[in-house]
């Protein structure tokens, strides 16, 4: 049986392995070009997104529940991750 602190555990290590994935990728390619700044926000998202989904998963009775809203936390960081990188919809958040 999988506890409550595995899932912990693995929600945090799987924020970490997406943040190794564009600075080792730094080291072998110039296509990928990250600034301190942009590890800093992709850091606040990712592990803002692993504790929302630990808080949801500690505190939600319901199975069913606590990954409809883990669903809802992962889409909207994704748009909002979508938005920072390539502006889909034209804020003033929107880069590149």
């Amino acid at each position: 049986m999988i506890t409550k602190h595995q899932i912990s555990v693995a929600l945090y290590l799987l924020a970490s392995a997406l943040l190794l994935m564009p600075f080792i990728g730094m080291q072998f390619s110039d296509q990928v070009n990250w600034s301190a700044f942009d590890f800093i926000i992709a850091g606040i998202l990712l592990f803002g997104t692993a504790y929302g989904c630990n808080l949801v998963i500690k505190h939600i009775k319901t199975k069913r529940k606590a990954i409809i809203l883990c669903g809802m936390i992962i889409l909207f960081v994704a748009i909002l991750w979508i938005e920072l990188a390539v502006g889909l919809f034209g804020t003033p958040l929107a880069g590149s």
